[in-house]
Parts: structure tokens; sequence; C-alpha cells
């Protein structure tokens, strides 16, 4: 009987359970969560951005030609980068349990930004063995209120 792993995430928690079809029960696949960056942007980035001369502009002797000190944007969100680097790691884990045939078959079940993440940094291999997605965050629902939540991608 194949063995389907659900991996249930957000943008900084997961846990991956393995569903028992004969008996319908769920089961930690790993002995633990996983847990990435929980820091909002504003306590992960300084206090104030950095500055900047504009560089466009520069003009013609006495004119002012437009220069002046401005904040840099930061190019990225930071909270948006560590919820992206925790989706490429948890990419890595299920590659590596794909390769040591560890499952068969994977649910995902992810917020919408997650699941993108994971749709975009997932091998083809592991690709392959999705069955099914489900774009909801149930990283708090506690393990035995699950199954009612997965009915329509498990099908129990």
């Amino acid at each position: 009987m194949p063995t389907t792993w659900i991996l249930i995430a957000d943008g900084a928690r997961a846990r991956v359970l393995a569903h028992d079809r004969k008996s319908r029960t769920l089961s930690p696949a790993f002995p633990h969560e996983f847990t990435g960056s929980t820091a909002q942007s504003k306590e992960i980035s300084s206090d104030r951005q950095g500055r900047s001369f504009e560089s466009a502009g520069r003009g013609q002797p006495g004119d002012a030609g437009g220069q002046g000190r401005h904040a840099m944007e930061p190019r990225t969100d930071p909270q948006r980068h560590a919820e992206y680097a925790f989706a490429r790691e948890l990419a890595h884990h299920l590659q590596d349990a794909a390769n040591n045939h560890r499952f068969d078959r994977l649910v995902l079940v992810a917020a919408p930004k997650t699941l993108g993440d994971l749709r975009g940094l997932l091998p083809a291999t592991v690709k392959k063995m999705i069955s099914a997605e489900l774009d909801k965050d149930l990283t708090n629902l506690p393990e035995r209120d699950l199954p009612k939540h997965l009915e329509s991608v498990l099908g129990t």
C-alpha cells in the first residue's frame, strides 16, 4: 500500500504527517516540527533604512541637477525572505525523504504564499508524487481535528 505524507505548513511552521489509509490515522513522519523565523519585518531589519545620494540627473554647472539624499528601499521584505528560505528548507527535506523512498504520495496543505513557494522549489521528482494540494493554513489545528479538514484531499 502506498505511503502518503501530508505536509502542513505556513511561512514559519510545518509538520509532516503520514496517513495510514487502512486505519485512517495520521502520525508524525518526523519526530519534530519544522520551524523558521517568526520575527516580523520590522524586527529583522534595522531601525532606520540606509541613505543614498540620487545618481540620476546630475545636470549642468549651476543646475541643482536633482541631487539629494533619500531613504533606500529594501530589495526584499526580510520576513518574506525568511518565509522563502523556510520553504526552501522544507523542499530540501522532502527531496531527501523522496530519494530515500520514505513516501510514495505527497499532499501539500499550506498557506497560499508558502504553497506557491513550494511549487517553485520542489524538484520534478517530488512534484510527480503530489497527489493533492490544499491552500489553507492548518498549522494551528491540533492533530485530532485535521482529518475532517483533509477529507477532500485524502479521500477518506
